[in-house]
Order: C-alpha cells, then sequence, then structure tokens
C-alpha cells in the first residue's frame, strides 16, 4: 500500500507547486473566514487552474451552507470537500440531494475531532467518502499541531478510511503511517514558518519522510 499526503492550508501558487514536486497527493484550500489559512475562491481558482493534473483539491467548510459548498466545488471542479465543523450526520448526507447537489464524483470528506469521549464507532453514522482525525481544542476547528491518540485511529478504520492528522510533522510521520496505516495522512502547522505561510524547507522535509516510510511498506510486503 502507499499513503497518500494531503497538504491543507494553501494559499499561493508557489506554495502549491512545491507541494506537488516534492510529492504530493492533495492540496486543501480553506475556505472558512475566520482561519488563518482563509483563501477567497476565486484566488484558489486561479491556483488550482495551474496545478499538475494529478494533483486531487479540496475545498475546506466549517459549518458552510450547504449550497454554497455545492457551488464552490462546483465552480473550482474540486475532488472533494472536507467538512470541518459541526456539520451533522443529516447534513452531509444531504449534500448529494436535488436542488443543489454535489457534482457527480466529488467526495466527501468529514473531519472528527479526537478527544476525550470520542467514540469510533460515531463515524459510521456519517455517509461519507473518508473520515479525518484531528485533535479536539476547544473553539478551534484544525490546524492547532496537537497529537491525537493513535490508538483511536486504529479503531476507527473499521468505519471508514482514514485521513490521519493532528499534530503531524517530518519527525513523527513516518511512524504515524507505520502505526496506524491510514489511507492519508494531513499536514498544515506542521509545514508552516507561521499560521498561513508554508514552510518550503518544512514541506520538502515531510514529503521525503512520507516517501522513506511508503518506501519502508513497500520493502514489507
Amino acid at each position: 500500500m502507499r499513503v497518500r499526503v494531503k497538504i491543507c492550508g494553501i494559499r499561493t501558487l508557489e506554495e502549491a507547486l512545491v507541494a506537488a514536486g516534492f510529492g504530493a497527493d492533495l492540496l486543501g484550500f480553506n475556505f472558512w473566514p475566520r482561519s488563518p489559512r482563509y483563501i477567497e475562491p476565486v484566488a484558489a481558482a486561479e491556483i488550482i487552474c495551474r496545478l499538475p493534473e494529478q494533483i486531487e483539491t479540496v475545498g475546506v467548510f466549517v459549518n458552510e451552507d450547504r449550497e454554497a459548498v455545492s457551488s464552490i466545488a462546483r465552480n473550482l471542479e474540486l475532488d472533494a470537500v472536507q467538512l470541518h465543523g459541526d456539520e451533522s450526520p443529516e447534513y452531509c448526507g444531504s449534500l448529494e440531494d436535488p436542488p443543489n447537489p454535489l457534482p457527480l464524483g466529488t467526495q466527501t470528506i468529514k473531519a472528527f475531532r479526537v478527544g476525550a469521549g470520542f467514540d469510533p464507532h460515531n463515524i459510521a453514522t456519517y455517509r461519507v467518502d473518508m473520515a479525518l482525525l484531528d485533535a479536539s481544542v476547544k473553539g478551534a476547528y484544525g490546524g492547532t499541531g496537537r497529537p491525537i491518540d493513535w490508538k483511536l485511529a486504529i479503531e476507527a478504520k473499521d468505519y471508514a478510511p482514514i485521513i490521519l492528522a493532528g499534530g503531524l510533522d517530518a519527525a513523527n510521520v513516518a511512524d504515524a503511517i507505520r502505526t496506524v496505516l491510514p489511507a492519508a495522512v494531513d499536514v498544515c502547522s506542521g509545514v508552516e514558518a507561521e499560521p498561513g505561510k508554508k514552510d518550503i524547507v518544512k514541506l520538502r522535509q515531510f514529503l521525503d519522510a512520507v516517501g522513506l516510510a511508503n518506501d519502508s511498506l513497500t520493502a514489507g510486503d
């Protein structure tokens, strides 16, 4: 197997092209206005149209109006939408319903905040393609740099393909991959110079570490 990599919080074309060149599979664009990683949809569209064809794009939304999510996904031709707020199972399930459904083939990723009392079985109540596991920090919707309990991530794999997030960086991502074997890993603050600005060196170190971990998985097969 090969664990894929999502770099989230992309705000410039340079960041996007560097991440793609170093081996990222997915790039996340944050459309929550209160985030320091926020990017306007029109600015994201200008970046997306210049990306290599193999790169998949993900729009990140927090408690957004359903019609707005569908509209942005359609206009930007997103490969996936990531729901990173308090969206209910009913909300997630309605995204494919008329009159304004997600475009055909657009995947749905639901983020779950993992902390005290988190029950992995809760994922089964959501009709989504993937579950992203991030740290639970009061008042925050991702990008905190806090780690999660990897044992809970392993349990969560019984209910959906997992994107592992939460405090990952070049120093621990290989251990995370070997321990959890997620479908993908997600990083934001772990490759930043400051909130909203990527560090090119950290990006390369992170993606190199993922590459080495994937090589070791292949060798183990």
